[in-house]
């Protein structure tokens, strides 16, 4: 099958400026509105990547995520929300993006045309056959990551990718790759949009069924969470007080004695 980039398609609306802003707002949400559709046919391949990621991780490997712009942006966010949420280490999910940290906050020129140093940012952090790289990419022809997979193909380490055009570079390369076809953008070519909200919802689903199947949840509760802040020693409070029938006092004391939800049940007598 031919190779036709559907995220650079014209936009299905003309004349965005003459749109009143009721307008404007209505049919961002409409088009927005097909996104879990597409991404809920995508589920195959998303399972497919999902127990990729577990046996990597059980058998102590990590997951990187490689990306340029706003697609590295987004793996760079759910890999930095994973020890917060399900305590684990900082170096468990790891998030590259094309022209280093810099490129979060301001893009850096042509840095995702770059063949050769997405390897040299995974090899910095000894990369091996025990881990797993996702390429994370809308269009699926950023070279900054489809070379990258192609040279961990080469090297054994396996691949995912998460992209929005099929029979793309990317989609290719990849071992287990995800493709959820979005379409064209309400602004055209701007796939920080619903290609963008795509990915998110694909990376939401690949770390937090990741983080559940290898023991970070309990219930449905988040009791290796790190209690950086106020709400957080709250919801833990109330993590304890509901799973123990205890007092909020007494949960309140446990937590500050043990230092998590998890080793407070763990330790109440």
């Amino acid at each position: 099958m031919s190779f036709v980039k559907t995220t650079e398609k014209d936009s299905l609306y003309n004349q965005l400026e003459e749109m009143s802003i009721p307008d404007l707002i209505g049919n961002i949400n409409k088009e927005d509105l097909t996104v879990a559709e597409v991404v809920g046919k995508c589920s195959p391949q998303i399972i497919s990547l999902t127990e990729q990621i577990i046996e990597k991780l059980k058998n102590g490997g990590r997951l990187f995520y490689i990306g340029a712009g706003t697609s590295g942006r987004l793996g760079i966010l759910d890999a930095s929300e994973c020890p917060p949420t399900f305590g684990v280490s900082h170096d468990l999910v790891i998030g590259l993006i094309a022209g280093g940290d810099s490129a979060i906050r301001k893009a850096v020129e042509f840095a995702e045309d770059s063949t050769s140093q997405g390897w040299k940012d995974l090899k910095s952090y000894e990369v091996s056959n025990k881990d797993i790289v996702v390429g994370i990419a809308a269009s699926g022809t950023t070279p900054y990551v489809v070379s990258t997979l192609k040279i961990c193909n080469e090297n054994g380490i396996t691949t995912g990718c998460i992209t929005c055009n099929e029979n793309s570079p990317l989609h290719k390369v990849a071992q287990f790759p995800v493709v959820a076809v979005v379409g064209p953008e309400f602004v055209t070519g701007s796939s920080r949009m619903k290609a963008g909200t795509a990915q998110k919802m694909i990376l939401n689903m690949l770390s937090t069924a990741t983080m559940i199947k290898i023991g970070r949840v309990k219930g449905n509760k988040m009791v290796d969470m790190q209690l950086s802040n106020d709400k957080l020693v709250d919801r833990g409070t109330r993590m304890l007080v509901e799973e123990l029938q205890i007092s909020t006092e007494q949960a309140s004391d446990l937590l500050k004695k043990h230092g998590s939800v998890r080793n407070a049940i763990q330790n109440f007598q």
